[in-house]
Parts: C-alpha cells; sequence; structure tokens
C-alpha cells in the first residue's frame, strides 16, 4: 500500500450502498481512550528478535513460543486455497510496559501470532464467510493462535532474559521448513536426508530454486542417513526461507498520549507513509460521497486518529475501555458477531488492530489483486484459558475496502 492508496480506497467507497446495522457497542458519546501503538522498526541486531527474548515483530519467520508443538495440518494452511499460510506479525503482551501482567501464572508468558494467505482472492472469500452465523467453523485466511507458558517450563529461564548475543534458550525446537522456516517440518527430502520441508509444495519450489544443486553437495560432505535430528533449522534452511517472507521487522511500543492531535504544518513528513494534505483532501472528497452519515462519521473518524500518527500499523487495546476505530460503520462486527472462545466458552474481547499502513513497510504492491485490507481485528479469550492445544485458536475480524464485501450477507 503506498501513499496513494488511500485515495483510491476513497473512490471504492464513493459508492458504498449502507445496509441496516445495530452494533450493540455504539457509543458515539463516549470520550475516546489512548491506548498503545506499534511502529516497526529494523532490528537493532541479529540476535534480539529471537524466541528467548520475547520480541514482538513483523515478518521475516515466527519466534515460536513453545518451539515444539507448533500448530501443524490444516490449522497451518488457507482454509480457502490449501497453501502455507504466512507469518503476518506476533505481538507479546506487555501492558503498560510491564512484564507478565497477569496475575494467572500459566500466563506468565503469553503470545499471539497472526498468519495469513497472500492471495487477495482467498482473504475476500474469508471476509464473506465471516458474516455466516453457523455452528460450522468458516474457512479462513487469516489465522490467528495464543500462546502461553508458565514462568518454570521447559523452555527458558525462570529469571529475565539477559540482552546480549551470547543468551540462549533452554530447550531446542522442532525442525522447520526448508523452504518458509515458518512451519514443522515433516516431508524429508529422499536424496540428502537433511533438510525437511512443510509440505509438498515447499519442498518443490526448494528444489527448482537451487536445492537440487545444493543437495548433491551436501549428500557428499554428510553420509546419507545422517538426517538433521538438532530440532532447529539449519543454516541453509534459514537463507532460503528468508527469501521467501515478508521483510522482517521489530514492533516497538510508544502511547498515543504522546503523540499531539494536531500535526505542526512545519513538520517534516516527507518520510511518512500519508502526508497531512493526502488525508485532508480524502476526508473532504468523501463528505458529500457517503449515502449515509454513520459511514461518512466513522471515516472521518478514522482518518483524524491515524493522523496523530501516522506511520502506526497496530494498535493494542487489551485491559483498556478503548474500541476499535473502524473504516467504515456498516461493516463492523457487533458483540453477537464475533464467536465464543472454542475451549472455555467464554467471551473473546478485542486484543489488537493491525493497520493497511504494515502493507507499506512489507512492499506490497499497490495493484488490483495485491494484498489489502482496510482494518484487521484480533480477539482473544478474555480468561486466557488454559484448556487445550499449546497453540490455541483465537479469532481475527477482516473488514476491507470494497464496499461490495462490507455489507453483512
Amino acid at each position: 500500500m503506498d501513499v496513494d492508496a488511500i485515495g483510491d480506497h476513497a473512490e471504492k467507497l464513493k459508492s458504498l450502498r449502507i445496509d441496516e446495522y445495530e452494533d450493540d457497542d455504539d457509543d458515539d458519546d463516549e470520550e475516546e481512550e489512548a491506548v498503545t501503538l506499534g511502529f516497526v522498526e529494523n532490528p537493532k541486531n541479529e540476535w534480539s528478535l529471537e524466541r528467548q527474548f520475547f520480541p514482538s515483530k513483523a515478518g521475516g519467520v515466527p519466534a515460536w513460543l513453545d518451539p515444539v508443538d507448533i500448530p501443524l495440518g490444516r490449522s497451518s494452511i488457507c482454509d480457502i486455497c490449501g497453501e502455507p499460510l504466512q507469518f503476518l506479525l506476533q505481538v507479546f503482551y506487555s501492558f503498560k510496559d510491564v512484564y507478565a501482567p497477569t496475575k494467572k501464572e500459566s500466563a506468565f508468558h503469553r503470545m499471539l501470532f497472526v498468519f495469513m494467505c497472500r492471495s487477495m482472492k482467498c482473504l475476500l472469500r474469508d471476509q464473506h464467510e465471516q458474516w455466516k452465523r453457523h455452528p460450522e467453523k468458516p474457512s479462513r485466511s487469516v489465522k490467528v493462535f495464543r500462546c502461553q507458558l508458565p514462568r518454570f517450563n521447559p523452555f527458558y529461564s525462570s529469571e529475565p532474559p539477559k540482552y546480549d548475543g551470547n543468551y540462549k534458550p533452554s530447550g531446542i525446537g522442532a525442525t522447520l521448513c526448508n523452504w518458509c522456516g515458518t512451519w514443522k517440518g515433516d516431508k524429508l527430502c529422499s536424496s540428502c536426508r537433511q533438510v525437511w520441508y512443510c509440505s509438498e509444495k515447499h519442498q518443490v519450489m526448494s528444489w527448482r530454486s537451487g536445492h537440487k544443486f545444493v543437495c548433491q553437495q551436501m549428500k557428499v560432505s554428510s553420509p546419507i542417513g545422517e538426517s538433521n535430528k538438532t530440532g532447529a533449522t539449519s543454516l541453509e534452511s534459514h537463507k532460503v526461507g528468508s527469501k521467501n517472507v515478508w521483510p522482517e521487522f521489530e514492533i516497538i511500543i510508544e502511547h498515543e498520549s504522546e503523540y499531539n492531535t494536531d500535526i505542526p504544518e512545519d513538520n517534516d513528513l516527507s518520510n511518512s507513509l500519508i502526508s497531512k494534505n493526502k488525508i485532508d483532501d480524502t476526508m473532504n472528497s468523501l463528505m458529500d460521497s457517503f449515502q449515509g452519515d454513520d459511514d461518512k462519521k466513522s471515516w472521518v473518524d478514522f482518518q483524524e486518529r491515524i493522523a496523530k500518527a501516522l506511520e502506526q500499523v497496530l494498535r493494542y487495546y487489551r485491559d483498556t475501555n478503548a474500541k476499535p476505530i473502524w473504516p467504515v460503520s456498516s461493516g463492523r462486527p457487533s458483540n453477537a458477531d464475533i464467536p465464543k472462545c472454542s475451549y472455555c466458552g467464554g467471551p473473546r474481547c478485542h486484543e489488537f488492530q493491525i493497520l493497511p499502513q504494515l502493507l507499506y513497510y512489507f512492499g506490497v504492491d499497490n495493484e488490483a489483486d495485491s494484498l489489502d485490507w482496510a482494518s484487521i481485528v484480533v480477539y482473544a479469550c478474555e480468561a486466557s484459558c488454559e484448556a487445550g492445544l499449546p497453540y490455541k485458536d483465537e479469532y481475527a475480524f477482516v473488514q476491507l475496502f470494497s464496499p461490495s464485501h462490507n455489507t453483512i450477507h
């Protein structure tokens, strides 16, 4: 998404028709509450985003909290096209900069991971499916996993990590796919017997991209049968996988209250994602194009709130009274639209919101079929329940800019 993207989306929104809608959470008189914002920066060093430092990060490969029992099978693929999902970001729960803020000892370490399919066609289908209210699990191209560990666990020291390049985790992790570096490798190369893959497609892609040559060299340097049993990706795996993922960034946290509502006119915005003039022009052009006051107000409120910190990519809400900001009112969910926790049956609460600015940093092209969204809001079990798998399914609600897909079906 580039600097002209909001203008492009404005044209799409001009034909928006508002369906009758009732929002259980709507309260126009509620005072806005400042939230925690996430920004992306290049990693400070080579080791700061490794799993033993519990990083919040975007792109690259996930720093799995539980490095052994990572999601398998259909959990790792797009339900629509069947392709392995790509890692989008992970967020470590650190409310108000306090480590391990929950009172539950079982959630001393707590991380949420978001994955998605790179196909816009699948995302469109996903956004349509989420409005179907039936007991069957809908097909999803965006998946969220929650993982939490007690302070005393097999993988990490009970003491705070030492932030230096020599600090290592207590345990080793599962062998990962040689191509994507993301999912567990359960398919071994039958020739060199040293590298693993999460799917046949990634094995084929790796072979065509150069492994067929590297494979012969590996067979010579290591006898057949001595497969990789270290429990970690090989050096070659890391290098190959890094070419097939989004650029890696560290997510840094700042409070929205630190930003002024008004952006100084003489402020240098040459490196900003979206200029203030572009935002003003877009909002003015939309004022007469919406057919309903609710959508008009939502769009203006969204733009004004984002303008406080133009390069934010994430908004964190848990344990505050703040609510997600929706670009389009008619395409936002009510409480009834958010499924209950599938493990404890309790309610899910909105935890954080992913903004489309992230696509700009990932270098995603602004083409008609390129991946794009207006907002992705992640909902997680309010109680951070303990039952179920090490990685528990949570829920992502997707709102797109396209008017034909923002209405309730």
